[in-house]
């Protein structure tokens, strides 16, 4: 089973894609942490130093080597399906979910950790909400092309294991 998680920075993709992947038995990845270790610099290096049409080149490579991975769950970038045709290629691979949590539970998720975060960093925690729905409104065209929408209180184990054995 090839899963791919979508959805805003701090939806809980990293943590359910770890969480899936162990009651799969197979791989959990961050597609963020696989372009650091590849270009060995930070998200935020790669953003100062070489610009986000660098890093999306980069992210959209480093997707497509997950055509020839039998099972895994990958955790995307939240920015990762919007660009290079990317949602049609993981559509096309795998099954796509998109954790759609609401800006409020973002926000309240993202201030302690706004520092490791390049698109946030410098902002305060009004701006960060104000910026957060303006992503959020800009990313749902291509969030909407996911297989699964999973929203809120929707996202749970009970909700992974319908999708899911309705692929087995």
């Amino acid at each position: 089973m090839k899963i791919f998680l979508l959805g805003m920075m701090g939806s809980g993709k990293s943590y359910w894609a770890k969480k899936l992947a162990k009651k799969l038995k197979c791989g959990a990845y961050d597609l963020d942490y696989l372009v650091e270790m590849n270009e060995e610099k930070t998200i935020s290096e790669l953003f100062a130093e070489d610009g986000e049409a660098y890093f999306r080149k980069t992210e959209a490579k480093i997707l497509r080597w997950f055509a020839e991975k039998k099972a895994f769950v990958l955790a995307t970038g939240g920015g990762t399906p919007c660009f290079n045709d990317n949602v049609e290629w993981m559509n096309q691979h795998g099954i796509t979910i998109w954790l759609n949590e609401p800006v409020e539970t973002l926000v309240e998720r993202l201030k302690p950790e706004k520092s490791h975060r390049p698109l946030i960093s410098q902002l305060s925690d009004d701006e960060l909400h104000n910026f957060l729905n303006k992503k959020l409104l800009e990313r749902t065209p291509y969030y909407a092309r996911a297989t699964y929408q999973l929203q809120g209180n929707k996202i749970s184990d009970k909700s992974f294991t319908e999708i899911i054995n309705k692929h087995a």
